[in-house]
């Protein structure tokens, strides 16, 4: 591909267009308008907002999951093409002149329309870990038999993706994901059992939505990452491991065969990540702030307590079990993720009903897509019993 070839516009499509990585993709199409082309938008609910988006943006087409909302937008806008439900996401994400599709919808939401995205040949920017949670042995043999790009958006595995260009598998001895430690890291385990919903919703670096923020809290989504990076990179999962680093300016890092380390460093901002993986194969010169070394007074690494943070460990479980068991694992967390911020479970009783679902979860193998859904939906409806007969 010629570099005239590789700087042609970018035509995108944004699932999530939002939620936080959806407005920090439409903030870079803001400041590359001759490089990217919105060809489709896709959210929840958000109807003001996607109003708003559409105004400025006018895409193609836009959709809605909630029938109601798309309803109401399409009233508000009658000239655009306006879908709803799982089909209409789904058209948004394979539209024939879309090029790259930033899957930023949160949660098991995302599969089904990134997953057509890719049997189309679509690029996908990930910024939805939980699609390779849920279905990782499904999506790699897709991206492998298609040869179409599989960049991931969440900062740590963009920090693995750019330590590894130009390197083989074989030469990998480790990956290492950093973690925050979330707004909990100096906490005991009785202080857990008092956390409010607006304490867990702070994080100390990153601004994200209130799902993955929770997750953040929990750790959860240090487990997450670890199956993701495993089916990103083809690394076995003894080989991942997790490091507390509170200052979150190391992203991750890769320890090679040799004894060497490579690790990435920038600033806290989601849409660096969003640019590396939108603009790739090529890097564009950017005007997003600049990480200053000299103001950097000193960068810390912890072990992560998985006792007092036990997702480590029930996310590592499940991997090793394999199967359906990261679906149920997945599905459980939402769930009761959900349930913390609506204030009907408590912030430490999250990781007792995923380990409840996992004991009760009959796995199967991952064949095909309605398996993973199935799987899922026994999960869901698991970890909602567990929470409405024990914690109610």
């Amino acid at each position: 591909m010629s570099r005239s070839e590789r700087e042609a516009v970018k035509r995108l499509a944004i699932l999530g267009s939002t939620g936080s990585i959806g407005k920090s993709a439409l903030d870079l199409v803001d400041l590359y308008p001759e490089r990217f082309q919105i060809v489709t938008l896709a959210a929840q609910k958000s109807v003001e907002l996607l109003h708003q988006q559409c105004l400025k943006y006018r895409p193609e087409l836009v959709a809605l999951y909630d029938r109601k909302a798309a309803q109401d937008l399409q009233q508000r806008l009658p000239e655009m093409k306006v879908l709803s439900g799982v089909e209409g996401v789904i058209e948004a994400a394979t539209h024939p002149h879309v090029d790259v599709v930033l899957a930023g919808i949160a949660g098991a939401a995302g599969l089904i329309p990134t997953y057509e995205a890719l049997l189309k040949k679509k690029d996908v920017a990930l910024a939805n870990k939980e699609i390779l949670v849920m279905a990782g042995e499904l999506i790699m043999p897709i991206v492998k038999s298609t040869q179409v790009n599989l960049l991931p958006v969440d900062s740590e595995h963009c920090a693995l993706h750019q330590c590894l260009r130009g390197s083989e598998k074989r030469e990998i001895h480790r990956l290492v994901l950093t973690a925050s430690g979330g707004p909990f890291l100096h906490k005991n385990k009785q202080q857990l059992e008092q956390v409010t919903v607006e304490e867990a919703l702070n994080h100390p670096t990153w601004s994200m939505g209130p799902k993955i923020t929770v997750d953040s809290a929990t750790l959860m989504n240090k487990g997450l990452e670890v199956i993701e990076a495993h089916h990103l990179f083809g690394v076995e999962p003894h080989r991942i491991s997790i490091v507390i680093h509170p200052q979150s300016i190391i992203h991750s890092m890769v320890e090679f065969i040799d004894g060497t380390i490579l690790a990435q460093m920038s600033i806290t901002d989601m849409r660096a990540a969003i640019l590396y993986a939108l603009a790739y194969p090529d890097r564009w010169n950017s005007n997003l702030p600049r990480l200053d070394l000299l103001s950097l007074a000193a960068l810390e690494f912890h072990a992560p307590d998985t006792d007092k943070f036990p997702c480590i460990r029930l996310a590592y479980q499940a991997l090793d079990e394999g199967q359906t068991y990261p679906t149920a694992l997945n599905a459980s967390n939402e769930v009761a993720v959900r349930c913390f911020l609506d204030q009907s479970l408590p912030f430490s009783s999250i990781p007792e009903v995923i380990d409840e679902v996992l004991n009760r979860h009959v796995p199967r193998a991952v064949e095909d897509l309605e398996t993973v859904l199935e799987a899922d939906r026994e999960a869901r409806q698991m970890a909602q019993e567990t929470i409405d007969s024990v914690y109610s």
